[in-house]
């Protein structure tokens, strides 16, 4: 009987291998903290050439959200295809086996339909108490340091704050530890830093990748997380040298929004972390200036390391089969609202970069207004790869982005959703004018729950709640928001 099994088995990965061999390749670059800070998007201050020629060849989302802005949970959402509200995987120590150990995450399910998969760099989050996900993968992770310095400086030679929140290290007494520096800038290679060496080591998986396939059909599903530029700002001088602090752009607002409930605005949070950020939060021009110079050069030097995988992509030939998805797993504040980094509700927190390059169906130079959530690329990738319709233990929130991929103009969905956990929960809707964020306690009825509205049209950015003055608009919002149960609770 077992011999029986065996033979079956052996069948039906050679199954699997066969069909596989006819499939894309499947290449996801995930980048921490990106907002769309990109000249591609507009952002005429950014230095970011290899992502704009990129997104010359592929379809640009200008309307892309985050499910939740904050680093783990925004991962869960991508790699499971479902919302926080879903999973229960709110927080950045949450433990996906633990509360899901059947869940199929999305290079899983490939895998299950003869791909080989790998990840580099930050994928899934690991710190806080967070290890990853190992069995995510055909092969051992390609692990890289999230928090990095090189001048001695920066940190005194001790074991600073974050260094220790993201290897796991001391986390019970992590506030009595120094802070590390905002920012440092190094007369320094490339490679001397994490995003060079993952980039180094991915061009290195692709080479091998390609002879593989040459030689048993077998397609990849690789994931390279890069992470600048998440804190510190740590790039080096060359990529510094490229931004005149003078011309960078400053907040347009510097205030909360007028009318914002006290729970939807936040004041220092990570950022007091870092020296020279005052404890409380408030930042000087100086200071500021010199934090958003950081975050433009960290932008350029992370753009420079995706070019180099790009450029070997294309010299492998392997553009031609591999569909290929540039991510930002969540926004960051600039000092807007007088808010820094992310953890809101708010825009600058939750509108993400997404580019799609799928051969055969994207075309080049494409944008589209079509709302897009992180939940979305599960089920686009099944579809563009010809794998079946995803039915995975944890369920799925995401749409297929497909008909959108094959023409711009196509509509999937009409919004998008997205929450943040802090005393009570946020949850809003996203459309492409306004935004609704409804705030209260999970079970409470909605006569407890106090709102947000804002209206993109008038502003960019957030200046007046009008919940208020527009109460049939809240009250349409809300029934899209009645659509998504609180299935688990922060």
């Amino acid at each position: 009987m077992g011999g029986v099994l065996l033979v079956c088995g052996l069948l039906c990965l050679s199954v699997n291998r066969g069909v596989a061999a006819d499939r894309p390749n499947v290449l996801m670059i995930l980048v921490d903290d990106l907002k769309p800070a990109l000249g591609c998007y507009g952002d005429q201050a950014a230095k970011t050439p290899h992502l704009d020629r990129f997104a010359a060849r592929a379809l640009r989302f200008e309307l892309a959200y985050c499910n939740q802005a904050v680093c783990a949970p925004s991962r869960f959402s991508l790699l499971l295809g479902a919302h926080s509200t879903r999973t229960g995987l709110y927080h950045l120590g949450s433990q996906l086996r633990t509360l899901h150990p059947t869940a199929v995450t999305l290079p899983q399910y490939f895998a299950k339909h003869g791909y080989r998969t790998e990840s580099l760099g930050k994928v899934f989050h690991v710190g806080h108490g967070n290890v990853g996900d190992p069995e995510s993968f055909s092969v051992p992770h390609f692990s890289e340091r999230v928090i990095e310095y090189l001048d001695v400086a920066s940190t005194g030679g001790q074991l600073t704050r974050e260094e220790a929140l993201f290897t796991n290290q001391r986390l019970g007494e992590t506030g009595q530890l120094p802070r590390g520096a905002a920012f440092e800038s190094p007369d320094a290679a490339d490679d001397d830093y994490a995003d060079g060496r993952v980039a180094k080591e991915t061009i290195l998986r692709l080479q091998a990748a390609r002879e593989r396939r040459e030689v048993s059909g077998v397609p990849f599903f690789m994931v390279a997380g890069f992470v600048r530029p998440h804190l510190p700002f740590s790039a080096p001088k060359a990529y510094w040298d490229r931004h005149d602090p003078r011309q960078l752009p400053q907040p347009e607002r510097d205030q909360f929004p007028e009318g914002a409930p006290d729970v939807a605005v936040k004041r220092g949070g990570e950022i007091v972390n870092y020296a020279p950020v005052p404890v409380s939060g408030v930042i000087d021009d100086e200071l500021q200036r010199q934090l958003i110079h950081g975050y433009y050069a960290s932008t350029s030097y992370v753009d420079a390391q995706i070019g180099r995988v790009l450029e070997e992509l294309e010299r492998l030939q392997l553009d031609r089969n591999t569909i290929v998805v540039i991510w930002g797993d969540h926004g960051f504040h600039l000092g807007d609202l007088g808010i820094w980094t992310k953890h809101t509700n708010y825009e600058q927190a939750n509108r993400i970069p997404l580019m799609i390059a799928a051969p055969g169906v994207t075309r080049e130079n494409t944008v589209t207004r079509q709302l897009a959530e992180s939940v979305d690329i599960y089920p686009t990738l099944a579809e563009l790869a010809g794998l079946p319709i995803p039915e995975v233990p944890q369920g799925l929130d995401g749409k297929s982005l497909v008909p959108v991929l094959r023409d711009p103009e196509q509509r999937v969905r009409d919004h998008a959703y997205h929450v943040f956990p802090k005393s009570v929960l946020g949850r809003a809707i996203r459309t492409e004018r306004y935004r609704l964020v409804e705030w209260k306690r999970v079970g409470e009825p909605e006569s407890a729950a106090v709102y947000e509205l804002y209206d993109y049209a008038t502003s960019p950015v957030e200046t007046r709640n009008l919940a208020s003055e527009q109460p049939e608009l809240v009250e349409q919002l809300k029934q899209r928001l009645r659509a998504y149960p609180v299935l688990r609770r922060p």
